[in-house]
This record gives structure tokens, sequence and C-alpha cells, in this order.
């Protein structure tokens, strides 16, 4: 299919995507998680991707890093859940840097910090859904340091490196 003939106003298909982060840790392996409950939606101007923009918002409490202890760690000290229970981006600008790579710019904020940061995505895949619209799918990601983000007096944050890497696996649908 043609960037132009996906234009359109999309949601995420929240079954199929995949919202992760990996932080190294000094004493062990790097740490993986993912965040379980989010919700997300896009326009997508094929004609012109600088005028497509993105909102995203992920509910903080629902970290899953299968470690229960690290978990309420992160719930607590590191995401500050009890004020600030979502982590929100919403995109400022977009720009096609390649046939099917995308830059989102866009403000993230987390523990109430906004910040902006670019966000590389590969469309790996576009095809007709079954019900008659259009499902995307994008892969990428971004590399931030926590301590923009306030994530950085912490006691134990000594143990994890100051970047974390953000990966994305999206997929958008679009519904005629």
């Amino acid at each position: 299919m043609t960037t132009a003939a996906l234009t359109g106003d999309y949601t995420l298909d929240i079954a199929r995507t995949r919202i992760g982060f990996v932080a190294r840790h000094t004493i062990g392996p790097k740490v993986r998680g993912r965040f379980e409950e989010f919700e997300g939606r896009a326009h997508l101007d094929g004609d012109d991707p600088s005028k497509s923009n993105v909102e995203l918002t992920i509910q903080a409490g629902s970290i899953q890093t299968h470690n229960p202890q690290r978990d309420e760690m992160l719930r607590g000290r590191f995401l500050n859940l009890a004020g600030h229970p979502a982590i929100t981006f919403v995109s400022t600008a977009a720009r096609q840097i390649g046939a099917t790579t995308f830059e989102l710019t866009g403000d993230l904020t987390i523990r109430g910090v906004t910040r902006p940061i670019t966000v590389t995505l590969d469309r790996i895949g576009a095809e007709h859904d079954p019900q008659g619209g259009v499902r995307l799918r994008f892969t990428g990601g971004a590399t931030i340091n926590r301590k923009d983000w306030g994530v950085a007096s912490i006691a134990a944050a000594g143990l994890v490196g100051k970047k974390v890497v953000l990966e994305l696996d999206v997929a958008a649908i679009r519904r005629i």
C-alpha cells in the first residue's frame, strides 16, 4: 500500500501492541519490562506526513518486569504512581525520513515532568483488516536519560544505568 492510501485516523490495537523498556543494571543482566495498560490514537497524513500526529497514554501502574518486588519499587519510588498515575506522549512534529521510516518528536511526561523526545519508527506492515479497515505495524523506539524526568535522587537508582531504551512494537487500526 502506498503511504497516501494509509491516510486516516487510527487507534492502537492493544492486543497486538507492546510498549517496553530495557535498562542496564550494574550488578546483573539488563532489566526488561513492559506496560500492560495503555491507549493511543494517531492521525496519519500519507500525502504530507508532517501533518500526522500521535497521542499515547500509559498507565504507569501496569509496569511489569516479572519481579514483584522490583515492580513495586518502580511503581512507587521510580514512577511515583501515587502522584502521577499516567505516562503520556503527545507528538509535536512528524517527518518521513525514509520510504517506511518516520520520526515523531513530541512531549513525553513521566512523574509530572515533560521533556521532548524523538522516536524513530519503521513501518513493517500494512494490510487490510478482516473488518474492512487497515492495520499498520511499526517498530522502533528511543533512548532517554531517566534523570531528565527526575528519577535521579533515589538510592536504588544507582544500580540502574541512566539510559533507558524505550521499545515499541505497535499495531494500529483504521476502521472504515
